[in-house]
């Protein structure tokens, strides 16, 4: 089975002042760099069958990480071990030759993982039809738009089960299709047993197909936890600035909640109300709601915007919006003033657990002032005690025609 153990890992690159240092150090035998270093002791493991996301800012490490386990870098200190058969799709191309075209390509690349040439023949309609290249398979690569090549390297690195799966950020520039098609394969490897390590900036991904996630920062291992822990974070962190705070904490629910933002708004109170008024934890299906926001001006706020998001319990997203979008900001809000928002619609989802984040900014966006941004602000339930029985997370009842010529 697939296993991941990496044990205290680093990389660094000697720095030289000059040309002709690294010359001198090597004639003399004296010292002339400096270490730079973009990995430190890095130490995590991965067990067989399970699937763990790497997250980060441009710049953290993941791809230098990635390397180093698939072995195509030496790390400085430290060590990687690998139990079991090992696909890699790290970088656009990767090994294809873009002289020879993509039949060719198959071969040194199938070859390259370790199939032999017979086996790839054998998986050769296989792997034509997964990439749905058409005609192009004999053409030469260099043709080949980024998409193109995404869907062969694909097609040839997951042309077999492998043990363990590793998948950096190529799959992005792919098409939507190809991206559902890709994840598809990859949902079904896992279920068959396959170990995952998956880096991506995609939130959706990351917590559809994870059971756990990893986030680096400046070279280090900062978190490690729940997918929708570790995104929340993250995403405090993308808007991070100078006097704002990320912070984190359990709520009564028992999840680790996020709150980031210069805190100059802040939410005092969140309740979900039902037509009575009343405070529910839990909704039947279809049944009308008011969220009710109550927000708490520390500062003086020149333009004032609240946007809430509905997600599911895996952290994907169900419903947004915000008063930008409805062209309903408030200006100048002063300090110490109270504003109640209440935002009425019917309970459309599906049966199951949602949670309800909460932004707090000036714009559509929390990158330009993020005052406050509250993950799992609020936690409700969904149950179906009224309507027919229906699969999915949305409740979108047909009316239906149906004709017998």
């Amino acid at each position: 089975m697939g296993t991941i153990q990496v044990s205290g890992l680093g990389k660094a690159y000697k720095i030289y002042s000059t040309r002709s240092a690294r010359l001198l150090e090597w004639l003399s035998g004296k010292q002339r760099h400096q270490l730079k270093w973009v990995l430190q002791d890095i130490s995590f493991h991965v067990a067989p069958g399970e699937a763990v996301g790497l997250v980060g800012i441009n710049g953290a490490g993941k791809s230098t990480l990635l390397k180093m386990i698939t072995g195509t870098t030496m790390p400085t200190t430290g060590s990687v071990h690998l139990g079991g058969s090992v696909a890699a799709l790290l970088e656009l191309g990767m090994g294809f030759h873009p002289d020879f075209t993509g039949r060719q390509n198959v071969y040194m690349a199938g070859q390259l993982i370790g199939m032999t040439a017979e086996e790839i023949t054998a998986r050769m309609p296989e792997i034509e039809a997964f990439a749905e290249l058409g005609d192009y398979i004999d053409q030469p690569v260099r043709v080949y738009s980024s998409g193109m090549q995404v869907r062969l390297a694909f097609s040839v690195a997951t042309a077999r089960r492998p043990d363990i799966l590793i998948v950096d950020e190529a799959l992005s520039v792919g098409d939507a299709y190809f991206q559902h098609k890709s994840f598809a394969r990859i949902k079904a490897y896992r279920a068959q047993g396959t170990t995952l390590l998956l880096v991506s900036h995609d939130k959706q991904a990351i917590q559809s197909v994870c059971d756990r996630a990893i986030l680096l920062d400046g070279g280090r291992l900062a978190r490690e936890g729940k997918p929708e822990e570790i995104m929340d974070y993250y995403n405090a962190m993308l808007a991070e600035r100078e006097n704002q705070t990320v912070q984190t904490r359990v709520g009564a629910h028992g999840k680790v909640q996020t709150i980031s933002g210069t805190l100059e708004a802040t939410v005092a109170d969140i309740a979900l109300l039902d037509a009575a008024g009343q405070r529910v934890e839990v909704v039947d299906v279809g049944a009308p709601v008011t969220l009710e926001v109550a927000v708490h001006a520390h500062a003086p706020i020149p333009r004032m915007v609240l946007g809430y998001m509905i997600k599911d319990r895996l952290g994907q997203a169900m419903y947004g919006t915000n008063t930008h979008l409805k062209e309903q900001p408030l200006d100048d809000v002063s300090p110490g003033e109270r504003v109640v928002y209440r935002f009425a619609f019917p309970m459309n989802l599906g049966p199951g657990t949602y949670s309800v984040s909460t932004a707090i900014v000036s714009t559509e966006t929390h990158l330009v002032n993020n005052y406050e941004w509250r993950d799992l602000a609020l936690v409700f339930t969904v149950v179906n005690m009224h309507r027919p029985y229906f699969e999915g997370t949305a409740w979108l009842d047909p009316q239906i025609e149906i004709t017998r010529p």
